[in-house]
């Protein structure tokens, strides 16, 4: 019942279904990540949406001197963000992928920071020398 009766009561069209609309990526991301970056200008970030296969492709870069703070000690800034976007895509009925590029230095443009690390050989095994001409120490027995 409504009190202004000149006003017609709602129609409600609990029977159709409206379009999902595709989320707004670049500026959730841009959200996301933008408080991590020393220099907000400088990040970079794209999307391409497959209509056919309903998935996501997020590319983002930006300063590598911010790739630290951006990751998070144990990466876990950049795990919550791609959970964050994960759980938007899959509101949306859509899976997505977040690829990180690298710094702009000329030599590694274009480089995602995974094929950054997998290029590093890991550093050499750390060997121990063995003790010579020093006194060796004293074990003495345990008395209960």
């Amino acid at each position: 019942m409504f009190l202004n009766r000149s006003v017609s009561q709602p129609h409600h069209n609990f029977g159709t279904q409206s379009p999902k609309a595709s989320p707004n990526y670049v500026g959730l991301v841009r959200f996301l990540v933008q408080p991590f970056l020393e220099s907000p200008e400088t990040l970079s970030v794209d999307s391409e949406i497959s209509q056919t296969l309903n998935r996501v492709w997020i590319r983002i870069a930006f300063e590598s001197t911010d790739k630290g703070k951006v990751f998070g000690r144990g990466g876990r800034n950049i795990q919550a963000i791609r959970t964050v976007i994960a759980a938007a895509a899959a509101a949306a009925g859509q899976s997505v992928y977040l690829d990180i590029y690298g710094s702009t230095t000329p030599d590694r443009e274009g480089m995602s920071f995974d094929e950054d690390t997998e290029e590093r050989s890991p550093p050499p095994p750390k060997t121990r020398e063995p003790r010579t001409n020093g006194p060796k120490p004293i074990v003495k027995p345990r008395i209960r």
